[in-house]
C-alpha cells in the first residue's frame, strides 16, 4: 500500500456527471489498496465567472477580496466530489487549503507555498478516508486566505505529494499525456512515454500548457514522480522523472511555442558596465518579466538592447521605461508586435553540436526570418513573425523526426 496524489483540473470536474466519473477513477486506485489524496480545481469556467462578477462591481478589485472570492470555486468542487464518493460507498472528507495545512507567503493572487503540515491529512488517511483538497489556495501566517496563481492546483498536488512522501502524483487532464508538440496544431504530434524533469520544465516555461513550471520545479526539487494522464481515457500517460531511459535516441524531444510576443528595443544607451543591470532592475522592480535579450554596440560607442515581452505587458513596459528615461539615459524606444516564439527542447542537444544550425537552416529554407535567439544546454528559442508560427512548428517537427516512435526498452 502506498500514497497516491491525484489532481483533476477544471474541465475534468466541469459537471456533476464528470464529478461522478472522477469519483470512479479515484475508486479504481483506492481498490488497488492505495491511500488517496485528491486535489481539484474549480468546476469548468466557474473561476472566469467569478472574475466577471467582480468586474461588474469594480474595475480594480482588491486582491485580498479576490482571493476570498476565487477560493470558493474549489470549495464547491471538493464538497461535491466528497459527496459523490460517499454516495458510491467510499468514505471521504474535503479540506480547504488552510485545513490541509498549506502555508503560503503573504502575497495575494500569486502566493508561493512556504511549508505544509500534512498531519491532519495523514490522520484521515489512517482512518481509511479519501482526502479531497482544494487546489490553488493556502493561508498565510497572519491567517489570510491566499491563491497560488495560474497552475496553482498542479503546484498544490505536487507539494502535497512531496510533504506526504507519496509514491506518485498523477495529473489528470483533457489530454492523454505530454506530446512532442501541441496535437491541435500538428496532427503528427506523438505522445511521449517519458520525459525528464529538466525537459518538461523547459517545455512548460516555453509555452507548453500541460503542466505549470512551478509544479515541475517542485517535483524535480523533491523527486516526486509525476504522470500526466487522461481523465477520460483509461490508458497510460507520460511519466516525468529525473532520468528517463526511454527514447534516448531523440536529440530533440519536443517543440513549444507561444504567440503574442513583442520585441522592445531601447536604443542609444550609454556604453557602461551598469547599463544592463539598471534597465532590467527597473523593469523587475515593477514586476515586468522579460525573456530573450540581445545587446549590441554601435560605431558611436552607444549600446542598444532588445528584449522580448508578452504583448499584454508592452504598454506597461514602455510606460516604466519612459518614466525612468532620465536615469536610463536612452535616445528612443522601438517595438515590434505580432511575433511568436518557437523553441526546440531536448537533453540530447548537450552532446550533439549543430542542432541550432539545423534549426536555422530549416527555417531559412521556408523563408522564415529569425529575429531573436536564446539558447541553453537543452533548448533553442527563436522569435519569428507570428504568421509563420504554426508552419515553423510543423516543419521543425518533421525535420527532427518527432513523429517517429524511437522508444527503446
Amino acid at each position: 500500500m502506498g500514497i497516491i496524489v491525484q489532481k483533476f483540473g477544471g474541465t475534468s470536474v466541469g459537471t456533476a456527471e464528470k464529478i461522478l466519473n472522477v469519483a470512479d477513477r479515484i475508486i479504481q486506485e483506492k481498490d488497488n489498496g492505495n491511500d488517496i489524496v485528491v486535489v481539484v480545481s474549480a468546476m469548468g469556467k466557474s473561476t472566469d465567472q467569478l472574475v466577471a462578477l467582480a468586474e461588474q462591481i469594480t474595475a480594480k478589485p482588491c486582491k485580498r477580496e479576490m482571493d476570498m472570492l476565487l477560493t470558493t470555486g474549489e470549495q464547491v468542487t471538493i464538497s461535491l466530489l466528497s459527496m459523490a464518493l460517499k454516495e458510491k460507498g467510499y468514505d471521504a472528507i474535503s479540506f480547504t487549503g488552510w485545513q490541509a495545512g498549506i502555508k503560503t507567503e503573504a502575497a495575494h493572487g500569486n502566493a508561493r507555498i512556504m511549508k505544509i503540515n500534512p498531519d491532519k491529512i495523514k490522520r484521515e488517511l489512517t482512518n481509511g478516508k479519501v482526502v479531497v483538497v482544494a487546489g490553488f489556495q493556502g493561508v498565510s501566517n497572519d491567517h489570510q486566505i491566499t491563491t497560488l496563481g495560474r497552475g496553482g492546483s498542479d503546484t498544490t498536488a505536487v507539494a502535497l505529494a512531496a510533504a506526504l512522501h507519496a509514491d506518485k502524483c498523477d495529473i489528470y487532464t483533457d489530454v492523454t499525456g505530454v506530446f512532442t508538440t501541441d496535437p491541435r496544431y500538428v496532427k503528427t504530434a506523438r505522445k511521449l512515454d517519458a520525459i525528464s524533469y529538466d525537459e518538461m520544465l523547459e517545455l512548460a516555461n516555453l509555452g507548453a500548457g500541460v503542466l505549470h513550471p512551478r509544479a515541475v520545479e517542485f517535483a524535480k526539487n523533491y523527486n516526486v514522480p509525476l504522470e500526466v494522464r487522461s481523465s477520460i481515457e483509461n490508458e497510460r500517460g507520460t511519466i516525468i522523472e529525473e532520468d528517463t531511459k526511454m527514447e534516448q535516441s531523440l536529440v530533440v524531444r519536443g517543440i513549444a511555442f507561444e504567440d503574442q510576443v513583442t520585441r522592445v528595443s531601447v536604443l542609444g544607451l550609454p556604453n557602461e558596465l551598469t547599463t544592463l543591470s539598471t534597465i532590467f532592475s527597473t523593469l523587475a522592480n515593477h514586476s515586468l518579466n522579460v525573456d530573450i535579450i540581445i545587446q549590441s554596440t554601435t560605431s558611436d560607442n552607444k549600446t542598444s538592447i532588445s528584449f522580448s515581452v508578452k504583448t499584454r505587458d508592452l504598454e506597461d513596459t514602455i510606460t516604466i521605461l519612459e518614466q525612468h528615461k532620465s536615469v536610463l539615459n536612452y535616445e528612443r524606444i522601438e517595438s515590434e508586435s505580432g511575433l511568436s516564439k518557437v523553441s526546440i527542447v531536448g537533453s540530447g542537444m548537450v552532446s550533439n553540436p549543430g542542432v541550432a544550425a539545423e534549426m536555422f537552416e530549416v527555417l531559412a529554407k521556408q523563408g522564415v526570418e529569425v529575429k531573436m535567439v536564446s539558447t541553453s544546454e537543452i533548448k533553442v528559442s527563436t522569435v519569428i513573425s507570428g504568421e509563420h508560427m504554426v508552419n515553423a512548428v510543423d516543419i521543425l517537427h518533421s525535420a527532427f523526426e518527432l513523429s517517429k516512435d524511437t522508444t527503446r526498452v
